[in-house]
């Protein structure tokens, strides 16, 4: 790992970024024959957030050691139970770090303080010049654009088995457990086993302007986890996800730096995930490189950007609605077929089965009325400005008050 300073580094790729996506960028790359070039502040840095996604959206190439949890048939819950029938699976962040080992590339460690489209400068003073930069890091606070907010909980597995058994999951649970009111915006929980003990419960606002605050998710975690008599110890470690879901894919051109992974439009405006789609394009990164070709046309082609502009509306569609109209329009979208669904879960250019979904979905969300809520011609707006409770610092001392994080 190289800490000198004032170098003058010539590479083919420079990669600005270590988290997965960079990582596995950079992997690919020095694997490919490139000489490449890394740049991170802290690259031995532990990875903090959970990443999972469907199994099948993984590349062949990725091991199964960097799979953690694997569960069959994960569980929604809207006004019924759904069962998917699509592997889903929490990523190991030791064993995917494994399996993306940067021996064949120089690492840099330094703040980037100036990203180009071949020239990248340190704070150290290290210049890097490339024939193509990536810029993989990750995206700057959401202030009021369109936001993913989480706040999650540890909880010892043993304990946690009254809601999630070995092998279970729960992607959406809708049910009225939270103690929030239909008058307060809505969050759904998200628990899954991690592979190591633990299962973590984490809240979860998409959509809203701003996002929901850790505080209030806490708040409703706590009343999901104490309707299932759960209790805590007060020790268990916690994790806190806010950051924006509306970054669009980067215009064609060789003017600046690639964007890639979050940064790079990769992010899914109605989900949150970005970790497995920018693992399934890396390559494609890689050989457009290789070609001479322009990365963000081939990682864009009009059909991708058709159905991230589709998402999108699903996204604006998302923050406006009440926990009722959320309940009733997942509850619509999980009748779909398997193709549909994938559409627009996960596929990276399905538009058609994507637009078929969409349609259908709002066509079957009932009370009629409720559509013109999805659609943006009734109550575009809400949720602007909505003033949430202060926590009570009795009930739960650990996190009183956050108003710096996410609201």
């Amino acid at each position: 790992m190289s800490r000198m300073t004032g170098r003058r580094v010539r590479v083919d790729i420079c990669v600005v970024g270590l988290g997965p996506t960079g990582r596995a960028l950079a992997h690919r790359a020095a694997r490919a024959g490139f000489e490449v070039a890394v740049v991170d502040p802290r690259p031995e840095r532990p990875w903090v957030p959970t990443y999972s996604c469907w199994v099948d959206e993984l590349p062949r190439w990725l091991p199964q050691s960097a799979i953690a949890a694997r569960i069959e048939a994960p569980t929604v819950w809207t006004g019924a139970e759904h069962r998917i029938r699509r592997p889903y699976c929490v990523l190991s962040k030791a064993g995917l770090r494994e399996a993306l080992p940067l021996d064949d590339a120089t690492v840099l460690t330094g703040r980037a303080t100036a990203v180009g489209a071949h020239r990248v400068e340190l704070n150290d003073d290290t210049v890097v010049t490339a024939d193509t930069v990536f810029d993989t890091r990750g995206l700057p606070v959401p202030g009021a654009r369109r936001t993913a907010s989480a706040h999650g909980i540890f909880v010892d597995a043993e304990r946690a088995a009254p809601m999630i058994g070995e092998g279970e999951g729960l992607l959406l649970d809708w049910r009225n457990e939270n103690g929030a009111g239909p008058g307060e915006p809505p969050s759904f929980l998200y628990a899954v086993p991690l592979g190591d003990g633990t299962v973590i419960f984490e809240e979860t606002s998409l959509g809203l302007r701003g996002g929901m605050p850790q505080r209030e998710l806490r708040r409703r975690t706590l009343n999901r986890l104490a309707a299932h008599g759960i209790r805590l110890t007060g020790d268990e470690p916690t994790e806190a996800a806010h950051y924006p879901l509306d970054q669009p894919p980067p215009r064609p051109g060789t003017s600046m730096a690639v964007p890639f992974g979050s940064r790079g439009g990769m992010m899914h405006p109605c989900t949150g995930y970005s970790v497995a789609d920018s693992l399934a394009l890396v390559d494609t990164a890689i050989e457009a490189v290789r070609a001479g070709k322009d990365p963000i046309r081939l990682l864009w082609p009009p059909r991708a950007r058709l159905v991230y502009w589709m998402r999108e509306r699903g996204l604006y569609g998302l923050g406006r609605l009440t926990t009722a109209q959320s309940t009733a329009m997942f509850d619509a979208f999980f009748t779909a077929s398997p193709r549909q669904q994938r559409a627009l879960l996960s596929a990276h250019d399905d538009y058609a089965a994507l637009g078929a979904v969409l349609f259908m979905t709002v066509a079957r969300t009932w009370p009629f009325r409720w559509r013109f809520d999805l659609v943006g011609w009734a109550n575009r707006n809400r949720w602007v400005g909505y003033e949430y409770a202060p926590s009570d610092p009795v009930l739960d001392p650990i996190l009183p008050d956050d108003r710096g994080i996410g609201g």
